[in-house]
């Protein structure tokens, strides 16, 4: 559907993104995530034709972006952060007029913004003026004006930044009802949004991307040893002398309070010890209240794989923080 070859966008010297290269197939729900800064939002412009790339190019089944910019764009549809609104226009004008915009035939322009309201549930507010609408219909009306023409693939750029919970909801479903016919694209900084609608994940940092599979795949890339969490009742010096005599414990890590112990145990090349546990523990007459695996998420992955990034950023905030309090510190010199 598309392919991204090599895609390089700068900014002066600030180099956005950095010989960036994926390949879209049909039918998925793909997610865009990254730090702010990343150089998600500067790579769907690209894709979109709405920026140019410095070097690289974008393929949408075959055209080149650049080469064929009205065969490839009519090919996707695109939802920016801040949809691209007349709030003058009443919802069925705007969408009529989008249509016009996007070249849909004259004879088919009424029977296709029809069966998009339909489909977004835009038809009870067809007469309103969008200035008046709550922001999750406004986003609704900008997803409606992506989905007019019917294009194979549609691209959201955070689809519910801003939203309340029912919204956002409400904005998910429909994003999993458009991927039936559409193959579909977004970004989100909201990481239980991406594990629970996308199929697909990829993951940029300083413009390259650093890692791109299923987020279940994703997640058992720094999973590693496994980390077993138990709650029992009893001291610590009871839970040592039991789990000494465990061979499949690698390390433990241990509280105590008010006669219960939480402990943390790293499991040797991810052996099954839970029953040995249970059988252990009881023995000593020590209950186990709590027994549970934990694994690492979606949300882990993140932050491993953009730790640096996260570095950088702190570090170029430090001397801004510093500046800003000199500054301060004169100005209250001056009172």
């Amino acid at each position: 559907m598309i392919e991204v070859r090599n895609l390089v966008k700068k900014y002066g010297s600030h180099l956005a993104v950095d010989h960036l290269s994926f390949v879209v197939e049909k039918g998925q729900i793909y997610g865009f995530l990254g730090p702010n800064g990343a150089g998600k939002s500067t790579t769907m412009n690209i894709m979109t034709g709405y920026l140019g790339a410095t070097e690289g190019e974008v393929l949408v089944n075959g055209h080149n972006m650049l080469k064929e910019p009205e065969e490839a764009k009519k090919r996707i549809g695109y939802l920016p952060e801040i949809p691209p609104l007349y709030t003058d226009m009443t919802v069925e004008e705007y969408l009529k007029f989008a249509a016009e915009l996007k070249k849909v035939k004259r004879a088919e322009i009424a029977s296709q913004v029809e069966q998009v309201m339909e489909r977004i549930k835009l038809t009870d507010v067809r007469h309103r003026l969008i200035r008046n609408l709550s922001k999750g219909y406004k986003q609704r009306v900008g997803l409606a004006q992506a989905v007019l023409g019917f294009p194979e693939i549609i691209i959201l750029d955070e689809p519910t930044v801003g939203l309340d919970p029912m919204q956002i909801i409400e904005i998910r479903q429909l994003i999993r009802e458009l991927a039936k016919e559409h193959t579909v694209i977004l970004s989100s900084h909201i990481l239980a949004e991406v594990r629970e609608v996308c199929d697909y994940v990829m993951i940029i940092s300083k413009g390259k991307l650093v890692a791109s599979d299923t987020p279940d795949h994703l997640e058992h890339l720094i999973e590693g040893e496994e980390t077993l969490e138990l709650e029992v009742k009893g001291s610590r010096r009871q839970a040592e002398s039991i789990l000494s005599g465990i061979s499949g414990v690698k390390e433990a890590k241990y509280e105590e309070q008010g006669g219960m112990t939480s402990i943390q145990i790293q499991v040797a090349d991810q052996q099954e010890i839970r029953e040995e546990l249970f059988y252990a523990f009881a023995e000593e007459k020590c209950p186990i209240y709590r027994m549970q695996i934990s694994k690492a998420t979606l949300e882990d992955v993140f932050l491993e794989l953009t730790q640096n990034e996260r570095e950088d950023i702190l570090k170029e905030e430090q001397p801004e923080t510093a500046k800003n309090r000199e500054e301060g510190a004169d100005h209250e010199g001056d009172l």
